[in-house]
């Protein structure tokens, strides 16, 4: 049964709003080396995303003649980004699932920003490394991911490899869920724990989905929560939008790299 949420705010272990982003923040230019970075910091969740450049696109592109280039990502959380220590997944030979699922995410996210014709044969690669991870660190890097790719494109553009932006649109990500029946905007790792439903959704800065990975962790859901969720999940993009916006904006006529 959904609640509603106006009566239960301060249920919220930070006091927020049902509808309340934590706070967003962008640091550009974390990373010196490559083509544009950013640390995104949302409430806890810190994550650094990097965006670098290689003159070259995936062999099957190479193999089936597939004009235009490419755009991937990784993702890891570092050993001391949760409160109990994560092994590297080079300790245990291979990536673990979770974190190969997510940079697919990201990968994905990326694209439905490009016109990957336009990009010439190159590819761009999103390295999303989590330093602190308190809920959310996949959205956190998909909305981080996309500030430091258009830091990147700004850089090729300003040297001329570049004849024309590849960026069609921007895509950022929130969490939403249900916790105690209650519909909430942009879980934290305790909310996110305690979820009966949890719903992470992609969208663009034209309002419209690229993806949505939902479950109910707990128990069945139904429109009404789907709704809401959705509802909650588009005004929340839009303000991650205005923020990318900002942080992009900032990082305009900065120097190159060294």
């Amino acid at each position: 049964m959904m609640n509603d949420p106006s009566s239960q705010t301060d249920a919220r272990p930070d006091s927020r709003q049902s509808d309340q982003l934590r706070p967003v923040v962008f640091r550009n230019d974390i990373a010196p080396y490559a083509y544009g970075s950013t640390l995104i910091e949302w409430g806890s969740t810190r994550v650094i995303c990097a965006a670098t450049v290689e003159d070259r696109v995936p062999r099957w592109m190479q193999e089936q003649k597939v004009g235009g280039g490419w755009v991937s990502a990784e993702y890891s959380m570092l050993p001391y980004s949760t409160q109990g220590r994560k092994p590297r997944d080079i300790s245990r030979g291979k990536i673990d699932g979770r974190s190969q699922e997510i940079q697919r995410l990201i990968g994905r996210s990326m694209r439905a920003a490009v016109q990957l014709e336009l990009l010439g044969a190159r590819s761009i690669w999103i390295d999303c490394d989590v330093l602190q991870a308190d809920g959310g660190t996949r959205t956190a890097a998909i909305t981080g991911g996309y500030v430091a790719l258009s830091l990147a494109v700004q850089r090729l553009l300003a040297e001329d490899k570049l004849k024309e932006s590849p960026l069609a649109q921007s895509v950022a990500a929130v969490s939403v869920g249900v916790v105690k029946g209650i519909p909430l905007l942009d879980l934290c790792y305790e909310e996110d724990a305690a979820a009966d439903v949890d719903l992470n959704v992609v969208m663009t800065s034209r309002g419209e989905y690229v993806e949505l990975q939902g479950t109910g962790e707990k128990t069945t859901f139904g429109s009404p929560a789907l709704h809401r969720m959705l509802e909650l999940a588009g005004n929340g993009v839009a303000e991650l939008v205005k923020l990318q916006r900002d942080a992009i904006e900032a990082g305009a006529n900065r120097p190159g790299p060294a």
